[in-house]
């Protein structure tokens, strides 16, 4: 999806944003790792919405704990955060 087009969805970035300032223990180790392209020079992304299905007015989408677009990677950490769902 075009960047322009997230605008129309501003409350999933919102929601991304705010879950980027309340990261867990273990994405903050990670991120310590990936951010400002350590990770091999690639860049990589934190909760970041991937939209997978939008038809007229309904979106489904989650948010990727990590992603790299160059390598197309989604990387999502388990813990006690999903136990919720």
């Amino acid at each position: 999806m075009a960047r322009a087009q997230y605008k129309r969805y501003r409350g999933i970035t919102l929601l991304a944003r705010e879950l980027r300032k309340n990261q867990t223990s273990s994405e903050l180790i990670l991120w310590q790792e990936l951010r400002g392209r350590k990770m091999m020079g690639f860049k990589f992304l934190r909760q970041h919405p991937v939209f997978y299905k939008i038809v007229k007015d309904r979106v489904e989408f989650y948010i990727a704990d990590f992603y790299c677009a160059e390598l197309r990677l989604v990387v999502e950490l388990d813990g006690p955060v999903h136990d919720n769902c």
